[in-house]
């Protein structure tokens, strides 16, 4: 198995349970915050929207600035969240070739202007970008356990699904 055809697969099987996730998310329950110095949910669900685009801008760009603008559209429903996702998601899926294999060794930086966080590989940062998900994800799961709205599985069933509760 080649690292593009294991990333594939793993994009695959966290899009599904990522897309559960935000399906989830009620209208009218944005500005929700948990605590004062966490983002707002349409923040949080915004960015874990985002999130799969990465693989396609990993392999298309030789790093990010953060000094940068980064455009993001304007979510306020659930459907529109949605929509983003799935165009995210659909462009970090076609990145997933095989011909991109010879890019993985690739430097790659993460910047803030002139300051540099990190230059690895374009491997570390699809590594990454998949944490991101799940970590982003993890988060989403504490807001809607907050909101109490059942949470879906992700790697096998919730405390919501399972009958062993």
């Amino acid at each position: 198995m080649t690292f593009i055809e294991f990333f594939k697969k793993q994009f695959i099987d966290e899009g599904t349970t990522t897309r559960k996730m935000l399906s989830r998310i009620p209208d009218g329950k944005w500005d929700y915050k948990p605590h004062e110095k966490s983002m707002d949910l349409k923040r949080l669900a915004t960015h874990l929207a985002d999130l799969p685009g990465w693989i396609h801008m990993t392999f298309t760009t030789d790093q990010i600035d953060f000094a940068q603008p980064y455009e993001q559209p304007q979510i306020d429903t659930t459907t529109d969240l949605m929509a983003y996702f799935e165009k995210r998601y659909a462009e970090g899926l076609s990145a997933l070739v095989p011909e991109n294999e010879s890019l993985l060794e690739k430097p790659w930086t993460l910047r803030n202007g002139d300051t540099i966080y990190s230059t690895d590989p374009k491997i570390e940062i699809l590594r990454m970008s998949f944490s991101q998900q799940i970590h982003h994800r993890a988060q989403l799961g504490v807001y809607l356990r907050l909101l109490d709205i059942p949470i879906p599985g992700s790697y096998g069933p919730s405390a919501d699904e399972s009958t062993f509760v």
